[in-house]
């Protein structure tokens, strides 16, 4: 089933997230759903508050990057390891590397792309979905999506690594997105 994404201005898109156990209700039809309304919303990514869940789950499929890069960029990400992964009760062990710029977005805050600056490497220790322990090292384009949504349990969001500056250069779009103006492609859910 397709969920709505829940959008900028929404309290759960500012909150810590908890961690969960596998007696989770409904867990497999949650990511299952999930996965859905990621690929319908053409993300690469998408984490459990994004769809009005505060609990440290996550998606993400890296491959879509590659598959979607026009022929020009397709040459940088040659060499790139990707992949279709669940992250459960995900903690950051070390970020490692010379940070790169990369322009972001977010399914939450639709029509709002930023610079992001962001370490190349990130270690990080997770479950997947048969909460089966990993801790295992991602790089380049997966290890910034990782980061994007990790941040996304966190309780922060891809703007908050701008410049006050350009903050306040978007800060009519995001009054509109608080505002439910904002026309997309799925579904989204506005806080009232």
């Amino acid at each position: 089933m397709i969920l709505p994404v829940v959008a900028y201005g929404h309290p759960n898109l500012r909150k810590v997230c908890s961690d969960i156990t596998p007696e989770y209700p409904e867990l497999s039809t949650l990511i299952s759903n999930m996965w859905e309304t990621m690929y319908n919303s053409n993300g690469v990514g998408l984490a459990a508050p994004q769809i009005n869940h505060t609990i440290r789950l996550f998606l993400v499929d890296s491959q879509q990057i590659v598959d979607n890069a026009d022929e020009e960029d397709k040459a940088d990400y040659a060499n790139e390891k990707t992949i279709k992964q669940v992250f459960i009760n995900a903690y950051i062990e070390s970020l490692e590397g010379v940070e790169w710029k990369y322009n972001e977005g977010c399914l939450s805050i639709p029509k709002v792309r930023e610079d992001v600056m962001r370490k190349p490497q990130v270690t990080l220790k997770y479950q997947d979905e048969n909460f089966q322990h990993h801790v295992n090292t991602f790089d380049g384009i997966t290890a910034r999506i990782i980061l994007h949504e990790y941040d996304h349990i966190e309780g922060k969001l891809f703007i908050d690594h701008i410049t006050p500056f350009k903050r306040r250069m978007i800060k009519s779009k995001l009054d509109d997105i608080m505002k439910g103006k904002v026309k997309t492609d799925y579904r989204m859910l506005f806080h009232k």
